[in-house]
């Protein structure tokens, strides 16, 4: 190995620099500090899992490349919000920052050069460059590759596959961590935690968000959303789009006087219904802007739409940004902002974001600054609402490594709708969130489709923007709608708990089936994925009456019936607009609140039905803490285990217990009252 052998940096984790690798990374920008106390309580990886000798680096053609073996035919994932496969195996991507990733070449929103190995290990890449990963797509002249003859071998293939992947960027070195396993799962787990653990978003943050269209005024906003109440249906969050800005496309981040002439008023009329207020936003600073003149010598030698690109690097930008941001937007009452317009165009030809030799006050150039744009803007953003002792959530165009514990998921203009399941897919494999929303429809059965869909993943949200869309906006389908949302608002305790398991050992709530015990068949599945533990989620599409289900080994149920399925096989299954195929494994224990105008808060009172799949025994720890400070992370916190004993009659008995974890035992809680508690018992035995 150029330039070392593996040091163990934290446990299962190892650190290899090959040449002279840059101190500035994507790791650096994201500012996560590893978890090294819930690391230590994977499983034990005694050694990196690959030696010295198997990995080298070297210098050639200007570029630094570096070179790790494959295991067999392993398949190898992740690298990203990648739209278009799950197994990147014998792909080269080119992971580049873009905002149109309509071409499969690794160019994306949030190109992680970190992957998995299907024999259960990860590789990350720690460079602020953009990085191009041949995954068994190239091959060197002594590696033995059948020639076959195009004309007459059905064999062909136009990319050879081999052995190997070689990570190039054009820099003078690369640092490369390793991780253990000895799983996938465990694998990404121990990602996750070095990146300082999984967000933990506010318990609101997992409630419905509606988003109005751009010109919208104070008073149409309140009456866009204060429908919703009339209607009865859920609604925690409403974004505001770029007309809320004096200027924007450069943005000035001051309130219109024309449309939000009161914003403290506004902000305080939505808080007393129970809405949260979302700010979309850009960096990119227009002359109008108050700060302007402080952020010019602080800023970049390109500008985007005559816009300012501040340097977010440096402390003295970051400052001038915050305070306007502190005294316009948090004070007042804001929680949270989209962040847009970070991740520039190529593939159009009409590259708006500021080129690669830019030069920015710090040193880096337009290549660094642009890989990592999105880290900083969600690293700052999240800062504001960490100084006041809240937690946000939000929405950002561009991320990369190190982004697990940022409090963001990522979205995108594509709409394709596969797309958008396979992104969700895919983003587990690399700590990222994906929020598949829905904008608009063609048709009523696209509209049902895509709400199921959005309600099921990170932020379940209707982006209406542009359309003008609502729940309601296709009549004849409104009841299978408000089911949707109706049920995203029930899943809460069970999302909540999810996502706490994300922040504490590192398992992404929403994951492809690869990182599941005993997947099978279903490892490679691109069209379903695991939503927390114990939930298959196998959304149908526009057109399709009946699909395939992959299920991993083990008994399952369906969702609502409780009618066992036996795993480790594919089935065919119907499903009408009213549903969304949902398949539970057996003995899950799945925890259901009611379905309120928006999330509970601190000391509420939550009834609580708690579904027992099958005829044996199971358990759930449930999470709670207050769901919007940050005193969980000083031990105000607690897990209550819900537990189902089958006695030899087949008979179930629920019981609940205060786990007495090192913050120590709860017997009152920081959060929720749940009472009562009704079991209910689904599949076998059941009443």
């Amino acid at each position: 190995m150029q330039g070392g052998a593996w040091s163990e940096v934290a446990p299962g984790v190892w650190s290899g620099s090959f040449g002279a690798p840059e101190e500035f990374t994507a790791l650096a920008a994201a500012g996560g500090a590893p978890d090294r106390e819930a690391m230590a309580r994977l499983p034990a990886v005694d050694a990196p899992p690959f030696a010295a000798g198997e990995v080298s680096g070297e210098r050639r053609a200007q570029r630094f490349v570096v070179r790790l073996p494959l295991r067999g035919t392993e398949p190898v994932f992740g690298l990203g919000l990648q739209f278009f496969r799950v197994n990147q195996r014998g792909r080269t991507r080119f992971l580049r920052v873009n905002s149109d990733p309509r071409q499969d070449t690794g160019e994306t929103h949030a190109p992680v050069p970190f992957y998995v190995g299907g024999a259960g290990y990860g590789v990350l890449f720690d460079t602020a460059r953009i990085v191009t990963v041949h995954v068994a797509s190239v091959t060197r002249r002594e590696e033995p590759v059948p020639v076959r003859d195009r004309t007459t071998d059905a064999g062909w293939t136009a990319t050879p596959r081999s052995a190997w992947v070689e990570a190039v960027v054009a820099a003078a070195g690369l640092r490369v961590l390793v991780f253990g396993g000895p799983t996938p799962r465990d694998a990404v787990r121990r990602y996750v935690l070095f990146c300082g653990g999984g967000c933990l978003p506010p318990r609101w943050g997992l409630g419905f968000w509606h988003r109005t269209p751009t010109r919208y005024t104070d008073a149409e906003v309140e009456a866009e959303a204060l429908e919703y109440r009339r209607r009865g249906y859920p609604l925690d969050v409403v974004g505001l789009e770029p007309g809320w800005h004096s200027t924007a496309y450069p943005c000035s981040f001051e309130w219109s006087p024309e449309r939000f002439p009161d914003p403290p008023a506004f902000l305080g009329r939505m808080a007393s219904a129970g809405l949260r207020l979302n700010l979309w936003e850009h960096a990119w600073v227009s002359p109008s802007a108050p700060i302007h003149g402080a952020l010019a010598p602080l800023s970049g030698s390109h500008t985007v739409w005559g816009g300012l690109a501040p340097d977010l690097t440096l402390p003295e930008a970051r400052a001038v940004f915050e305070a306007q941001h502190e005294r316009a937007h948090v004070r007042p009452g804001v929680s949270g902002y989209k962040l847009d317009e970070c991740d520039g165009s190529e593939l159009t030809g009409s590259s708006w974001m500021f080129p690669a030799h830019a030069e920015f006050p710090s040193g880096r150039d337009g290549e660094q600054m642009r890989q990592v744009y999105g880290l900083l803007l969600q690293r700052m953003t999240a800062g504001l609402f960490r100084a006041q002792g809240r937690r946000t959530y939000g929405l950002v165009r561009a991320s990369g490594a190190g982004a697990a514990s940022l409090p963001y998921a990522l979205y995108t203009d594509l709409y394709d709708h596969r797309e958008y399941v396979r992104a969700l897919c895919n983003a587990g494999f690399s700590g990222l969130l994906f929020a598949a929303e829905v904008r608009a429809a063609r048709s009523p059965e696209e509209w049902v489709r895509r709400v199921q869909v959005a309600c099921l993943s990170p932020i379940a949200m209707l982006d209406a923007w542009s359309s003008g869309t609502k729940p309601w906006s296709f009549p004849e389908v409104e009841g299978p709608v408000r089911a949707a949302i109706e049920l995203r608002a029930r899943l809460v305790p069970y999302l909540y708990s999810a996502f706490a398991r994300y922040r504490f050992d590192g398992t992404p709530p929403f994951r492809p089936m690869a990182l599941e015990p005993g997947a099978g068949e279903a490892a490679l599945a691109d069209d379903q994925y695991m939503l927390g533990d114990d939930i298959l989620v196998a959304p149908l599409f526009t057109g399709q009456a009946e699909r395939g289900v992959a299920l991993p080994e083990g008994d399952w149920h369906e969702f609502d019936t409780g009618a066992r399925i036996s795993g480790g096989t594919r089935l065919t299954v119907a499903g009408g607009l009213e549903r969304i195929p949902l398949f539970v494994r057996t003995g899950a224990v799945v925890p259901l609140g009611p379905v309120l105008p928006h999330a509970p808060r601190a000391g509420d009172r939550l009834e609580l039905e708690v579904r027992h799949y099958g005829g044996v025994p199971g358990a759930f720890r449930l999470y709670d803490d207050d769901g919007e400070t940050l005193a969980f992370e000083n031990g105000s916190r607690r897990w209550l285990r819900l537990a189902v004993d089958v006695g030899p009659d087949g008979a179930r008995r629920g019981r609940v217990e205060v786990e007495g974890t090192a913050e120590g035992p709860h017997a009152a809680g920081p959060g929720l009252r749940y009472d009562p508690i009704r079991w209910v018992w689904m599949g076998e035995g059941a009443e």
